[in-house]
């Protein structure tokens, strides 16, 4: 079902249609989450110990950090110290918290209980203070007559923030009113909301493992849509994006799980994991150079293990550098 979003609040018209900054957290406690495995089919155990699996996947994050830095993309790393309780998806901070132009910070409510530990936003707001960006306030969002809903941020939701339009496959970790309230809060001129599929039977259990969506440009795997909603969902996205459609076989690869940035000279940059960047077929990816360097990055462990792969790992930053005096 799609619906427009009545609201006071207007999302910024200037708000920058692809960050050219974003926010990583070390897999500190990285290891195979069985809290989060009920509902993320994307996940795998590796027969290695606990230790070489954390070990493996610090050297794909550093790596990552490294490769979008030489980029010209801004990563901000927000350190989980050993101390803490044990947080194993940590690494995917881009589900807890996003940003606004204004300075606005919202957070937001985690399905997972060893998920939730990982919402940490005095220590989110030092390191972006550290590296000059300001936080003006801080939005709490939830349900005030319902205690089980959960909305995942960015994992939840895929935002078209050219055209003020939000995406997202509803499931245990994507609550439909909350959805709504905060579509009607931030001023989103429109929601899309549909059900997934997959072949086993089960939703797809975040938007942006099966959707992305850049300035000019669209990856979806539209064959696991609800039939009956297919078709609005691709028709809107096609009004001013190139589709590019995907099987589920290329989804479970993270093929929709990419994220275009715009590094600090202008360009455009299309990060996807080197899993993803094999599975696209030629023609997709020369559809997508169109758009946008591509840039695979190698984090094997993180995807196989963690059940998602280099978009769930930035936390797209779009708010206002410190004034200077």
């Amino acid at each position: 079902m799609a619906f427009l979003a009545s609201c006071d609040t207007q999302y910024p018209l200037t708000h920058p249609h692809a960050a050219s900054a974003v926010v990583m957290v070390p897999p500190v406690h990285f290891k195979f989450n069985a809290q989060t495995s009920e509902d993320n089919g994307f996940q795998h155990a590796l027969a290695l110990p606990d230790e070489e699996v954390k070990t493996r996947a610090m050297a794909e994050f550093n790596n990552m950090v490294m490769t979008l830095r030489r980029h010209g993309i801004d990563v901000v790393v927000m350190e989980y110290p050993d101390s803490d309780p044990a947080t194993p998806d940590a690494v995917f901070p881009n589900n807890w918290f996003s940003t606004l132009p204004s300075g606005e910070l919202y957070l937001y409510p985690m399905a997972c209980p060893n998920r939730q530990l990982e919402v940490k936003p005095e220590r989110l707001m030092a390191a972006l203070d550290k590296a000059g960006y300001a936080v003006n306030h801080v939005h709490k969002v939830k349900c005030h007559d319902k205690d089980e809903a959960f909305l995942e941020s960015t994992g939840a939701m895929v935002i078209d923030h050219l055209n003020q339009r939000v995406y997202a496959a509803l499931s245990h970790r994507c609550d439909s009113i909350l959805l709504t309230e905060w579509a009607a809060k931030v001023g989103m001129r429109q929601v899309v909301s549909f059900n997934t599929e997959m072949s086993d039977g089960n939703p797809v259990y975040h938007t942006n493992v099966m959707m992305a969506v850049g300035e000019a440009f669209a990856v979806v795997c539209d064959e696991v849509i609800e039939p009956a909603q297919r078709d609005l969902v691709c028709n809107t996205l096609a009004e001013d994006k190139t589709l590019v459609s995907i099987s589920e076989a290329q989804m479970n690869r993270l093929c929709g799980n990419i994220l275009q940035l715009r590094n600090r000279h202008g360009e455009s940059l299309i990060v996807m994991s080197l899993s993803a960047y094999s599975a696209f077929t030629e023609d997709q990816k020369r559809t997508l150079r169109q758009f946008g360097k591509l840039v695979p990055i190698d984090v094997n462990t993180i995807e196989t293990v963690g059940g998602g792969s280099v978009r769930c790992m930035m936390g797209e930053i779009f708010l206002p550098r410190h004034q200077t005096v």
